[in-house]
């Protein structure tokens, strides 16, 4: 059974995303007499419920959750329309076609080597492996430097040299920040930018404001890209660890990639590779993950 997914739903979901080469291995359905209806037939030949069961899984989320009395007949009729259309590019010989045959072989040598990453790699990539990485490498590890601080952003030097001199003679922050600040946003808080990692700023921004004590103001202005600073730091304090739904997908992302990286190192250590240049002549006896280079037209 072929199954080509419509444009309403978009690219078919991938159970382990790019790690697998884009690749998601559907095993074809297998026909249980009670317990899978035949849905149609096209030429005779059935589409049962299994069939349609295992497209639904090749969808993305969003569609996935559509009611089922909804889901079901939309995609049964691409699964008729996908069953013509074999029918038509079987009369028409297309199957007899080296090209066509090339691609096919290729495309089930694909599935096939797709359909070993995904009984390899899932089971090592569960909710429970991901949640023991994330212990291992975040939950158990302080979070990162934070420091709490507010500026004035002005266009230029004097100006904001200017504002440290109000600042030094008792002027108020918040009050100067409403008056002179380029930063709307900031500037209707009191020039409050709260609390920041380094990583969150530029970095002569961060790196005077991380600098300074508590309560202290930059006593020359801070040029960046943006212009001219006066910089007060308010508090200093060690962040708190991102939360393991912030972290969840990433890591099974790592995860995923690293399993899949070793099982393909294993296949290919198990295998001797034999390289030719473009003509056919032996190339050097090398064996790298690089392909040949193509001579140039």
């Amino acid at each position: 059974m072929l199954f080509f997914p419509g444009c309403s739903f978009g690219p078919p979901g991938r159970l382990l995303a790019a790690a697998l080469c884009g690749f998601l291995a559907v095993g074809p359905a297998m026909a249980q007499a009670d317990a899978d209806p035949v849905l149609a037939k096209v030429n005779g030949q059935p589409i049962h419920l299994s069939d349609l069961k295992a497209a639904v899984a090749t969808l993305p989320a969003q569609a996935r959750s559509m009611p089922p009395q909804q889901l079901y007949p939309l995609l049964l009729d691409q699964l008729v329309d996908a069953q013509a259309l074999l029918v038509e590019a079987k009369k028409t010989g297309l199957d007899k076609d080296p090209e066509v045959q090339r691609a096919m072989k290729m495309s089930e040598d694909r599935t096939l080597a797709s359909a070993l990453l995904n009984k390899v790699v899932a089971p090592q990539v569960t909710d429970e492996a991901v949640k023991a990485k994330y212990d291992q490498e975040v939950g158990n590890k302080p979070g990162e430097p934070e420091v709490h601080a507010r500026h004035i952003l002005v266009g230029d030097e004097a100006t904001a040299k200017k504002v440290i001199a109000e600042l030094k003679k008792g002027g108020d922050f918040a009050a100067l920040s409403k008056q002179y600040s380029k930063d709307p946003g900031a500037s209707a808080q009191g020039g409050d930018l709260g609390w920041f990692k380094k990583g969150d700023m530029v970095p002569e921004f961060a790196d005077a404001a991380f600098a300074q004590k508590d309560n202290e103001i930059t006593q020359t202005p801070v040029k960046t890209q943006f212009g001219w600073h006066v910089i007060q730091t308010l508090g200093h304090r060690t962040g708190e660890a991102p939360a393991f739904d912030t972290e969840r997908d990433e890591l099974r992302q790592k995860m995923v990639q690293a399993a899949v990286q070793q099982e393909v190192a294993s296949a290919r250590s198990a295998v001797t590779v034999e390289r030719f240049n473009m003509d056919g002549s032996p190339a050097k006896a090398t064996d790298t993950a690089e392909p040949p280079p193509v001579p140039a037209k």
